[in-house]
């Protein structure tokens, strides 16, 4: 197989980079697979214009062990002095960017599915600091630096609801998080 080939869609990403595509370009019908394909075609992108990057959010998730819940984006992190050569990129490399009404992302879409191009979490913007956390793994076969679940600028943690992670302060009413005292109630 000549791993030099490139496919239609990919405008110069090699094939081991983007997986498997159908014969005519587009993305798989699986939205949990279309979803890891764009993953993959953006971290192809972003690793060849040489910025520091971080694959976050749920497909980051995923790439820790927990199950694929992916509903309708894929995030990354990029530092916010960056954010316009990282859009650059994606749009060199074909994805159509466009500005979010919120003021920390910018949004993508390619075969159908949507980006987020996060500059800013929890109120902070992302630092080198942060992105040098981020763990080389392995994303549906494309190694990729991908964030914790529950990384995120100090003094804030993470609080999942479904596939989202939400940013948040520790609620101080949470003196007993495993619930030891419920369970101490319940058996007296």
């Amino acid at each position: 197989m000549d791993t030099d080939a490139v496919l239609p869609l990919d405008l110069g990403a090699p094939r081991e980079v983007l997986g498997r595509v159908t014969p005519d370009g587009s993305l798989p019908q699986d939205h949990t697979q279309a979803i890891l394909q764009t993953t993959k075609r953006v971290a192809a992108l972003l690793k060849a214009s040489g910025l520091p990057f971080a694959l976050a959010g749920s497909v980051a998730a995923f790439a820790h062990g927990l199950p694929a819940n992916f509903q309708h984006d894929t995030d990354f992190c990029v530092r916010p002095e960056e954010a316009d050569a990282a859009i650059e990129a994606l749009e060199a490399g074909g994805i159509a960017m466009r500005r979010a009404p919120e003021d920390w992302l910018v949004k993508g879409r390619s075969g159908g599915e949507e980006i987020d191009l996060i500059f800013e979490l929890a109120r902070r913007p992302v630092s080198g600091e942060l992105l040098e956390r981020a763990e080389a793994r392995v994303v549906d076969s494309v190694w990729m630096p991908v964030l914790a679940p529950t990384d995120r600028p100090p003094p804030h943690r993470a609080m999942t609801k479904g596939h989202q992670i939400r940013w948040c302060t520790p609620p101080r009413e949470r003196a007993d998080p495993l619930g030891t005292q419920s369970r101490r109630q319940l058996q007296s």
